[in-house]
């Protein structure tokens, strides 16, 4: 068995679980992502997905079918995703201990190898 690239903690897979069952897509895949764009030139996605593409790593994290592509890997290789609950409401945090530097969003980051188009914010 491989090395995993992410690790989708339990209470981000409880959440997950809970999107899935609330839209009726138990058998998606959650697709995470990363992008050219935003304030430090790479940004984070996570998103739901039907089909897994050639490239696409797939992952099972509590039972959660996680998809990573081969561009992303080597950038999110190493990351936690987790669900926090705060005074203000809840969301997923996402910890890469490959980013050298993240905007003050949280959601936009560079790495050492790859720091994308940053744009203006």
């Amino acid at each position: 068995m491989s090395e995993q690239v992410v690790t989708l903690t339990e209470a981000a897979a409880y959440q997950v679980r809970d999107m899935l069952k609330e839209h009726e897509e138990e058998n998606a895949f959650l697709r995470v992502t990363v992008h050219g764009g935003g304030c430090s030139g790479l940004s984070y996605g996570m998103g739901l997905d039907h089909e897994q593409k050639e490239d696409d790593k797939l992952e099972d994290h509590h039972g959660i079918p996680v998809l990573i592509d081969a561009e992303a890997r080597p950038v999110l290789h190493g990351t936690v995703i987790d669900y926090k609950e705060s005074l203000m409401g809840g969301g997923f945090t996402i910890d890469n201990p490959n980013a050298i530097a993240a905007c003050g969003c949280g959601s936009s980051f560079r790495t050492k190898k790859n720091a994308g188009k940053p744009e203006n914010c």
